[in-house]
């Protein structure tokens, strides 16, 4: 930068061309290629709402084997595709069903940067399960109760 005086109180800053250029290029450099991928496909949203166009099966990366399924999604908000991964064992949702999408990935599936969320539009929950019952959308079951205060245990039969 380089300081011109106009008068005895008046100051200008003028940038030199070098340094113009630096900031154009540290600019460029933070918003197109250090800019998150996650957040580009969600547009700072927690969550996205798609549409399945194609069920995948996906082997993972090479320590592991296994057959991972996997959800091509165009998405409602931009219209673009995105691979989500399909959490749980059994019913699978199909194509054309509306499902809902937030960031997680599955570790050893490459591509793959996104998680389904089960019992919501579309994509139904699994049942009976006791543990991890919010990734799965499985409702609280009557009379469970994992843990009774030692004050009430009397009380519960």
């Amino acid at each position: 930068m380089v300081l011109i005086r106009v008068n005895e109180s008046i100051f200008i800053y003028i940038m030199c061309i070098d340094f113009m250029v630096h900031s154009l290029r540290s600019y460029w450099r933070i918003s197109k290629f250090h800019q998150s991928r996650l957040v580009y496909r969600l547009k700072g949203s927690p969550q996205i709402k798609g549409l399945v166009t194609r069920l995948v099966i996906i082997t993972p990366k090479k320590p592991n084997s296994a057959i991972r399924h996997v959800a091509k999604l165009n998405l409602y908000k931009t219209n673009r595709h995105l691979f989500a991964r399909v959490p749980g064992i059994g019913s699978l949702p199909t194509k054309y069903n509306r499902v809902l999408a937030r960031g997680g990935r599955a570790n050893d599936l490459p591509t793959v940067r996104f998680t389904l969320i089960r019992n919501v539009y579309d994509f139904a929950g699994l049942f009976g399960k006791k543990k991890r019952r919010s990734i799965y959308g499985t409702s609280r079951p009557e009379n469970y109760t994992k843990h009774i205060r030692r004050c009430f245990r009397h009380l519960h039969v």
